[in-house]
């Protein structure tokens, strides 16, 4: 048999241990490191503690001849299941939304309007408005994991009050780079590497850092000028300058959703 030829090797002389055994293990261990790393350091990690406490009296019980909370216990049990949903509602959405966005699945749906977009393209505008610096990471298919870890987590939902606030003169967290990954802001005050050959010397640091990054990765990076205002863009090393709102947003929908920006343009051209 097929399972038969799979054996590696049998565990004190009779447990066979196949490739589909060994599968089983990596996935397993697999998902219990993600769903770990998930958890770490949030409220849930204590109560996964709690959990298991609990379990693990559940069965000793009966052994010890505890009968009196083995038969509490088994009360509990009907109802666990109910009470894990509860308890656990945040990072249960979380884990899905985690599962959501990988690309493994982007096959089965179709691309929306990305709200991050929109809130990204009004922060900037305001940031502008209020001649505020600025300098905003879109990190796409490669990661920046290295990048972030030099700034400040955040984990947060990305908002144009937040960039605005971020980037506010009078707040810490102003100065460098801000990383936004997915739907997430995960971290502030982020250096950049600086591009050394540029072709206009009269370039800030900020226009140099964003270029140093564009030509490293396939990172999208925003640039908003203290001085003049002005909204410049950085993909692949090169510096697009004097965006405007409609312009900012549009490349963005082309760099960050292509497909989108497919279906938007056919659509006008269609009511055209």
């Amino acid at each position: 048999m097929l399972e038969e030829e799979l054996v590696l090797f049998r565990l004190f002389g009779f447990l066979p241990f196949s490739l589909v055994s060994l599968v089983d293990i990596l996935l397993v261990a697999f998902i219990f490191n993600r769903l770990l790393s998930l958890i770490k350091g949030t409220r849930a990690a204590q109560m996964l503690v709690g959990l298991l406490l609990m379990v693990t009296v559940a069965m000793a019980a009966p052994w010890l001849n505890m009968n009196a909370l083995a038969w509490l216990l088994e009360q509990v049990r009907s109802i666990l299941l109910i009470l894990l949903v509860i308890l656990f509602q945040p990072e249960l959405r979380r884990i899905l939304q985690v599962l959501g966005q990988s690309p493994a699945f982007r096959w089965f749906y179709r691309a929306e309007p990305s709200r991050v977009i929109d809130e990204v393209v009004e922060g900037v505008e305001r940031l502008a408005d209020l001649g505020y610096g600025a300098l905003i990471v879109l990190a796409r298919q490669a990661q920046l994991g290295t990048i972030s870890e030099t700034g400040v987590a955040l984990d947060a939902e990305v908002s144009d009050d937040l960039l605005t606030t971020i980037f506010n003169p009078r707040t810490p967290l102003h100065d460098q780079a801000v990383i936004i990954q997915g739907e997430r802001l995960v971290a502030a005050r982020c250096t950049l590497p600086l591009a050394e050959d540029v072709e206009d010397q009269r370039l800030g640091t900020r226009h140099r850092a964003a270029l140093g990054l564009s030509q490293e990765s396939d990172a999208v990076t925003i640039i908003v000028s203290e001085e003049s205002s002005t909204i410049s863009l950085a993909i692949g090393g090169v510096l697009v300058r004097g965006l405007d709102r409609r312009e900012l947003k549009q490349r963005l929908r082309e760099l960050m959703a292509p497909s989108l920006a497919e279906v938007e343009t056919v659509e006008a051209e269609e009511e055209v």
